[in-house]
């Protein structure tokens, strides 16, 4: 019942009510530009070659909430601005200056997303050349062409077209960030995978010619819960450090002296790893579009969805596990923080040693949350793929829909709860001191 009070609440303040409000217009205008095709393309041609093919094309179609598939303006999806994120982050752990404005905080932080911006539409603009040449050699025999004129009309277009396309996807992007609830671009892959649910569900049916077996809905039924039972455990699992304010004397009192907690998530990347992976699993397809040699035979074995595909996403999952933590935690500086504040971990000096103390319990947190990212995503999907269910709905889309899901009711909660609401999981209790309520 509380948590029907809580959504009730959301009614009552109206900067939130905008903010969703203005959230949903943007995935609706996002969802519209999904259907508006890039012109001189047969989509039906494509939408046959996905689904003789599948695999990587497949999953690239699910992060692009069917706009490969369609061949749409919004065909590259919001990958090139996460590519472009990726080699931002690597460029920060080797180029000093880069770094440098890192710590520079606000101004620091906003030439940063320029440059990312820029590096998106270099992306685009690359990636959509090599789509434009690859659409010209996929003319498929006996089904009409797919590109009705090619040559560098054709290719100027689409480069232009997809990369205003892409644009544009960073722009709402960023709009819902700042002006809506959640993260603008976890929200947009969330409304793409959502929205290809029905088309799975249409699949698995005709596929099974209508008739479908009451133990294999109640295995996918019973795979659905535990996923989401064990994704919404570790992502809410939290390892809190004990934390020990120094006292200090005022004017007329004494200050300090109070406990409180320093919470470090078992998954601290969130969904993240799965994201990067698939951006960099789409490196092999893009390199082949270049006549690299090689290239052409990789892509198409990790198109096939196999056994390498597997690895390859499991092990770049837990890679990019590591080093996103590494990037967003430093165990340095939050040691700094706390020697600033007076504060210090019971039994550990400040300094040097509570940064050692720290980084040991992130990289032995990092291992379980790491293992736990490639198991939910890569098990279910090899389960749904004997089951005979589309690859793409697996546990990668599973972890990223509930991810999202639980990131956005936060940021509900956060916004009910400044406003003195009952949240939607229920009444909070204000406990600013660190201290147990009595």
């Amino acid at each position: 019942m509380s948590m029907f009070q809580g959504f009730g609440n959301i009614g009552k303040i109206p900067e939130l009510r905008k903010r969703i409000v203005f959230s949903l217009a943007v995935v609706g205008l996002y969802r519209l530009g999904v259907f508006i095709t890039t012109p001189g393309v047969d989509r039906s041609v494509m939408r046959s070659l996905i689904e003789k093919q599948g695999g990587l094309l497949g999953m690239l179609n699910m992060f692009s909430g069917g706009a490969l598939e369609n061949l749409s303006i919004f065909a590259l999806g919001i990958m090139p601005y996460v590519s472009a994120s990726i080699i931002m982050q690597v460029m920060g752990l080797v180029v000093k200056s880069i770094e440098e404005m890192r710590k520079e905080g606000e101004s620091g932080r906003r030439k940063l997303d320029q440059y990312t911006r820029y590096g998106t539409i270099a992306l685009s603009m690359a990636q959509s050349y090599l789509l434009a040449n690859q659409l010209e050699g996929q003319n498929i025999a006996g089904q009409g062409d797919l590109v009705a004129s090619p040559g560098w009309g054709f290719r100027l277009m689409t480069m232009l077209t997809l990369t205003t396309g892409t644009a544009l996807i960073m722009w709402l992007g960023e709009q819902v960030t700042e002006r809506g609830v959640g993260n603008g671009t976890s929200l947009i892959i969330f409304a793409s995978i959502v929205s290809g649910i029905p088309t799975a569900v249409s699949q698995y049916w005709a596929s099974n010619a209508g008739e479908i077996e009451p133990l294999t809905v109640l295995m996918l039924g019973g795979l659905l819960l535990i996923s989401i039972a064990v994704v919404v455990f570790f992502e809410k699992a939290q390892r809190r450090i004990p934390i020990q304010y120094a006292r200090r004397q005022g004017a007329r009192r004494i200050y300090g002296g109070e406990t409180a907690h320093l919470p470090l998530k078992v998954n601290m990347a969130s969904m993240i790893p799965p994201i990067f992976a698939s951006s960099l699993l789409v490196l092999p397809a893009t390199l082949a579009g270049m006549n690299i040699p090689g290239m052409q035979m990789f892509s198409g074995m990790l198109n096939r969805g196999d056994w390498m595909f597997h690895t390859l996403f499991a092990a770049f999952v837990i890679f990019f596990a590591f080093f996103y933590t590494q990037v967003t935690f430093q165990p340095v500086d939050v040691a700094e923080n706390l020697k600033k504040q007076q504060a210090n971990i019971p039994g550990i000096r400040p300094g040097r040693q509570t940064a050692e103390y720290l980084e040991g319990i992130v990289n032995r947190l990092t291992v379980g949350g790491a293992l736990y990212i490639a198991a939910i995503c890569v098990i279910p999907a090899l389960i749904l793929q004997s089951l005979r269910v589309p690859f793409q709905f697996g546990g990668t889309s599973l972890m990223i829909i509930v991810g999202v899901a639980l990131e956005t009711v936060n940021q509900i909660e956060a916004h009910l709860i400044t406003q003195s609401y009952e949240g939607l999981t229920g009444p909070k209790v204000s406990n600013l001191s660190g201290r147990r309520p009595a």
